[in-house]
């Protein structure tokens, strides 16, 4: 058990009224439904919304991870001839979180911060941890060289040796790579990372190309989406007031449109001024070749040249930049919301200048334990402990609260958003192509259309901190938001 030395016992007792009172100070709690900012933006100057489908405007229960993940498995068994014994592995459920990063070549999955350094502690290679000793000496010390990191897209290509995990879809994803990784060092096997990793990825993306996902969630709609109700409720806030609406999706039509009759009713495509249905993101923001293509309710694909994107009808593929010739819908005036902070909003902020929001559903469950009493005292301590580590340059002790907050949101990775003090790569990129960013569609219910969104301003490392929360210590305190009264739990 960790007990401080005396000399920082010492200094501990001589703040420790102050941090308490902080602490105190701290209970007006983070509210889950609000709009976080990462840049300056007023919904005045928003007049075009636009939507992904998946994970944006349809929330999905835990099991279809569990549905996604048995059928890949199964894919690997039947068709790439792996071992039977697989199937004694299920999905586990809070094993992995998004944004994580996969070595490929290692086999190795892992937490990495903004500044390329991997989290000592979770590292794994199968279902166990990796000792810090055996990381530190395979990646000589704990920073990944930028061209061994993932690429812009968060993939293992063109000599990248690291594939990040950015969307929610890939969380089966990480679970099978874990389970087959740990069937084959339990039983001795010999294999090439290289090959499992790619059997992987090809059994994962036949769940969906296959349709055998998009089947089985038509044929049990109650089981498998969540949220319909807050979504319908945006949708129709945003239709009553005059916006223009759009929708892009990888998604197929088929399963679109019985997924939006279930959330929205039969009439949803009135909502909308354009949909357009398997775009191909990121290609589809970047690849001037593929011309749009009408297709009907039954799926038949028209041949004639599109001249113009109309309301009511269905389009296929495409590129952004014929969609900005036709719409004419360019800059800030639009704003696209996604799940996927690559694949949804990198090109458009970067290249296009549209407004940028992020659903990150992992939010709500993160923020409810930021503001439990525990995770509280927990940050008060350990605030108040870095600054005298700081003071005395004792770097030791610093470490056992740090493990006590990263087992407080997930026992293996840790926090989404944070490796200890930095920000995750995760959210080094979030901060970068989201404008705004939330933990679901109908935290937009809590605003008018003539509100501005304003990040906090917090001071910078060589800054002195002017407003009246900073400790005495030099250590910033948690930014907490008084709780909104809204209608959604």
């Amino acid at each position: 058990m960790y007990k401080p030395t005396k000399k920082v016992h010492c200094y501990k007792l001589t703040f420790l009224d102050e941090f308490k009172q902080n602490s105190q100070n701290s209970r007006n709690s983070v509210n889950p439904n609000t709009v976080f900012a990462n840049n300056e933006m007023s919904l005045h100057d928003i007049e075009i919304y636009g939507f992904d489908y998946d994970y944006t405007l349809a929330f999905y229960s835990r099991h279809l991870h569990t549905l996604i993940f048995n059928i890949a498995r199964d894919i690997l068994i039947q068709e790439h001839r792996y071992p039977e014994g697989l199937r004694e592995y299920e999905y586990i459920p809070n094993f992995v979180v998004r944004g994580l990063h996969y070595d490929v070549q290692k086999a190795l999955l892992m937490k990495i911060d903004a500044f390329h350094y991997i989290q000592l502690g979770t590292v794994y290679r199968g279902l166990h941890p990796v000792p810090d000793k055996e990381v530190i000496a395979m990646y000589d010390g704990c920073h990944v060289p930028l061209e061994n990191m993932s690429d812009f897209y968060g993939k293992s290509s063109h000599g990248h040796t690291m594939k990040q995990f950015m969307d929610i879809f890939s969380l089966p994803e990480m679970n099978l790579l874990c389970c087959v990784n740990d069937y084959f060092m339990k039983h001795n096997i010999d294999y090439e990372p290289v090959h499992l990793y790619k059997d992987v990825k090809a059994a994962i993306g036949d769940v969906h190309v296959k349709g055998i996902m998009y089947r089985a969630v038509e044929a049990d709609m109650e089981n498998y989406i969540s949220y319909g109700e807050q979504t319908h409720a945006v949708l129709n806030k945003l239709y009553e007031d005059g916006k223009k609406m759009f929708l892009i999706t990888n998604s197929p039509f088929d399963f679109v449109d019985r997924g939006m009759i279930y959330i929205v009713g039969k009439d949803w495509r009135d909502l909308f001024d354009i949909v357009i249905v398997q775009a191909d993101k990121p290609g589809f923001f970047n690849d001037r070749r593929k011309p749009f293509r009408r297709v009907t309710d039954k799926g038949v694909l028209h041949w004639d040249r599109i001249h113009k994107l109309e309301k009511g009808k269905i389009y296929k593929q495409g590129n952004l930049y014929e969609f900005l010739r036709l719409t004419g819908w360019r800059g800030s005036k639009v704003l696209y919301f996604g799940d996927h902070i690559y694949s949804d909003l990198a090109d458009l902020t970067l290249k296009h200048g549209w407004r940028t929001g992020a659903i990150i559903p992992e939010l709500r469950k993160e923020i409810k334990i930021m503001n439990t009493e525990q995770y509280v005292h927990l940050m008060t301590w350990l605030q108040g402990l870095t600054g005298l580590i700081e003071h005395m340059q004792v770097g030791g002790e610093v470490r056992p609260p740090n493990d006590l907050t990263k087992d407080i949101f997930n026992s293996q990775f840790g926090s989404l958003f944070r490796t200890y003090h930095n920000p995750t790569y995760f959210s080094r990129r979030l901060s970068r192509f989201a404008d705004i960013y939330m933990a679901s569609l109908s935290c937009l219910l809590n605003y008018d259309f003539q509100h501005t969104f304003f990040p906090r301003r917090t001071p910078l490392q060589h800054e002195s901190p002017f407003w009246p929360e900073q400790t005495s210590a030099g250590a910033l305190k948690m930014p907490f938001i008084p709780h909104r009264t809204t209608t959604e739990e």
